[in-house]
């Protein structure tokens, strides 16, 4: 045996800090998903301090979206291949160099190079959940879980009131500094504590595989996320998506030919897996109505008969407990999953977020309607994204835990940018004019309630859905074998 092979066995075989791991793991799932909201505060200002098109300045928030969803499958099977701590790190130093990118831009093209690097960060969010499977005992391993998994709402939540306070007091170029220190924190703080995980697979990346997927996505999510500028029926949107379709099937053919896919779709059309998958995308929509849809409303002016009038800084204070909500839920979410199973905290998530919904329909008048709403949103989705990565892995071989996971994350991806162009169009389409602006009316925010309504119960019912049984010499040693493992 090689010295470095000996090596690895015995780091291995350590046992790790465990509250350590998962509060590092924790605090990069938060800083990844905290530079999803970070340019928010300034989003409207850009045309004039870029000096461009706001057609031009909306690319700046598409590119991270784009960015987020090609590299996070393709990073997930990176670290089954490679090791997930290595390319964790990876993606956090792409941070940093799409962070420093973008605090030294002046121009519209340098500022979205440096968004598409920092998008590249939330991979980082499955590869951790990935990571506490492989090193942590499976007493810790729920809680764990269930934390790393809810930092995808609970570093926007958390990190939006901290992004509008510098962009009130500081030049715009100082949020991307801070988001270079986290960056760079984190780095530190992984290569400290994180251990190094041995449990590989063997073989080689899918370049080609990897290629088509990042063709096929990119066409898809370019048509949903432009749509709404460029027409959904115009030639460039339909080319992109009609296009990007295409991509995807030749795609799924070429994976089901190749001994070492990208992504091994028998293993993600197993019905716990797909469901899983289907239900993530449904939760990702309702979760992204509520944050495009409760903002506005607390913003927009009062003598618009909707808004109720507060300042950025103030709004983003009344939605932050919801990241609160999903950070304190983390623990009681793991026991309620021992006791009950992941399926059911899913459905229970999911129950929530209708009953969020249904309560927006009429509490929508005070700031605390929308505070008491965003709570029960937070309730929600706390138990539903603790629930989906345990699913997953009780579904999946111990080797392909990362490539499932992102595969996963890009559910919710894709989740969310499905309601962010229905929400924008269904807004769009029910405004009026107001001093010379555009603003939604009183029916664009409840039709938005309703259809997040009805995308929760696509979520509650695919959760309840029966699962089959799967080869138990394929569970991980560390995920529990009661009647939920068995009935997966």
């Amino acid at each position: 045996m090689s010295g470095a092979a000996e090596g690895d066995r015995r780091r291995l075989t350590r046992t790790p800090r465990a509250g350590v791991v998962t509060a590092v793991l924790a605090f990069a799932g938060m800083s990844a998903s905290f530079m999803q909201t970070i340019v928010l505060p300034i989003q409207a200002e850009l045309p004039d301090l870029l000096h461009t098109t706001r057609d031009d300045t909306a690319w700046v928030i598409t590119a991270t979206l784009l960015s987020a969803a090609v590299v996070t499958p393709i990073s997930g099977r990176l670290g089954d291949l490679y090791g997930k701590r290595r390319i964790a790190l990876a993606l956090l130093v792409l941070l940093v160099a799409g962070a420093v990118v973008s605090a030294l831009s002046t121009d519209v093209g340098t500022l979205i190079v440096g968004r598409a690097l920092q998008g590249a960060v939330i991979g980082i969010i499955p590869l951790g959940i990935s990571i506490l499977r492989d090193v942590l005992h499976a007493d810790r391993l729920g809680s764990a879980i269930a934390l790393v998994s809810a930092t995808l709402g609970v570093g926007g939540a958390l990190g939006l009131p901290v992004s509008a306070l510098v962009s009130e007091h500081f030049d715009w170029h100082v949020l991307f500094w801070l988001a270079a220190a986290l960056g760079a924190a984190n780095v530190v703080l992984v290569l400290a504590f994180v251990p190094v995980s041995v449990l590989r697979t063997p073989g080689r990346l899918d370049v080609p595989g990897a290629v088509g997927l990042a063709a096929g996505l990119l066409g898809i999510l370019i048509a949903v996320s432009r749509g709404n500028d460029w027409g959904w029926l115009s030639p460039l949107t339909l080319a992109f998506g009609l296009g990007g379709l295409v991509v995807l099937v030749l795609w799924g053919v070429f994976e089901l030919r190749v001994s070492s896919p990208l992504v091994d779709l028998r293993v993600a059309a197993r019905p716990a897996v797909l469901l899983t998958n289907l239900a993530s995308i449904a939760m990702g929509f309702a979760l992204f109505a509520s944050n495009i849809a409760l903002p506005q409303l607390l913003e927009l002016p009062l003598a618009t008969g909707v808004g109720l009038g507060l300042s950025l800084l103030v709004a983003s204070l009344v939605l932050m407990p919801s990241g609160l909500v999903m950070m304190i839920i983390s623990p009681a979410a793991a026991r309620l999953s021992e006791r009950f199973g992941a399926q059911s905290l899913l459905a229970a998530g999911s129950v929530l977020l209708l009953a969020s919904y249904m309560l927006s329909l009429v509490l929508m008048t005070q700031w605390w309607h929308i505070l008491l709403v965003n709570v029960v949103i937070g309730l929600g989705i706390g138990l539903g994204y603790a629930a989906m990565p345990t699913l997953i892995m009780q579904a999946v071989p111990a080797t392909e835990t990362a490539a499932a996971n992102g595969l996963n994350a890009l559910m919710r991806s894709l989740g969310t940018s499905v309601a962010s162009a229905v929400v924008g169009a269904i807004l769009a389409e029910y405004s009026v004019s107001f001093h010379g602006e555009t603003v939604p009316t009183v029916t664009g925010f409840r039709l938005t309630f309703v259809i997040g309504a009805a995308a929760s119960a696509v979520a509650a019912v695919l959760a309840i859905l029966p699962r089959r049984r799967r080869p138990r010499e394929e569970r991980h040693p560390a995920l529990p074998e009661g009647p939920e493992a068995d009935a997966i």
